[in-house]
């Protein structure tokens, strides 16, 4: 357990951060969800909203540090993969 005052508030600030980093992660896993469901109905118009909704949360969640950029560009790469594979198809 942490001693000194600064130690002791680096640990309260180290769990505020986790548990907002988790909430927007969880977000991201959730919108990213919802696409994949959406592909499944076919509905383009669906299809297109959920993948915006989901490729722009990507982009937040990368700006804020939560996740990589590269991490960011990886996810979002897959998602315009499956995008197309519907669109196309």
């Amino acid at each position: 357990m942490a001693n000194t005052k600064s130690a002791k508030k680096r640990i309260r600030i180290a769990e505020k951060r986790r548990l907002r980093n988790k909430s927007f992660k969880s977000a991201m896993k959730t919108k990213i969800k919802k696409f994949e469901a959406a592909l499944e109905t076919g509905n383009t118009e669906e299809i297109q909203a959920r993948f915006m909704e989901a490729y722009k949360f990507i982009d937040k969640v990368a700006s804020k540090g939560i996740i990589h950029k590269n991490a960011a560009a990886r996810r979002k790469s897959r998602l315009h993969k499956k995008l197309n594979k519907i669109l196309a198809g």
